[in-house]
């Protein structure tokens, strides 16, 4: 996969503390399995994280082309289709802003953790797993400097999960660079930032997502 993305030059700063870096990315794939792909995001400075550009009003902004020898070559049609890069810095924050202010306590943490990875009955190798992803999940939320300043919110929610698939997921069969970089342009990130949004309003039985979602 050939993989290309251009940030702004300077990172921005939400009044929150989260630092990120706005970006355009174009990939496609040698072969042509893979439709050159367009998108829009934001990239976390301290955590290297890759977060949904709008978060919970509908994810990333993406455009597929047919695979060609001059696919990657079309960035003003797809700046023009995807809009103004600044303008993707100035959705993120205010996501982040808007989550900022969902409060998430610890008994709800905990109700969350039961919905998003529930503990099988039985003893055995599932139930074990179950348990090494919510202690590792646990571990982010209470003491780790990527999600703590903003635990006891949903995006402290969104940041531990995020960070938990980013950074300590278990790999197979790829890098993990390689695989992070495939979940961002095929949408797998969007995805699981929508589903524990989904999910968090179960918990906190009040809507969560964005408009747009």
């Amino acid at each position: 996969m050939a993989w290309v993305q251009v940030e702004v030059p300077e990172s921005c700063t939400t009044p929150e503390g989260v630092t990120f870096r706005p970006f355009l990315s174009a990939a496609t794939s040698l072969d042509g399995s893979l439709s050159s792909t367009y998108q829009t995001g934001a990239q976390l400075i301290r955590c290297d994280n890759t977060l949904s550009a709008a978060l919970a009003e509908g994810g990333a902004k993406r455009l597929k082309i047919k695979h060609s020898r001059n696919s990657l070559g079309r960035i003003a049609e797809v700046r023009d289709a995807l809009g103004i890069i600044h303008q993707v810095a100035d959705d993120f924050a205010s996501e982040v802003r808007r989550l900022c202010q969902v409060e998430v306590s610890g008994v709800q943490w905990g109700t969350f953790l039961d919905r998003h990875i529930p503990l099988p009955s039985d003893s055995g190798r599932s139930r074990t797993m179950a348990e090494t992803k919510r202690d590792a999940l646990n571990r982010l939320w209470s003491h780790d400097e990527r999600v703590t300043p903003w635990r006891g919110t949903a995006f402290g929610v969104v940041q531990a999960v995020n960070t938990f698939a980013h950074h300590e997921q278990i790999v197979r069969g790829a890098v993990r660079a390689e695989r992070n970089m495939l979940r961002m342009v095929t949408g797998g990130v969007d995805e699981l930032d929508l589903a524990t949004l989904q999910t968090l309003e179960k918990v906190l039985d009040r809507s969560v997502l964005g408009r747009a979602a």
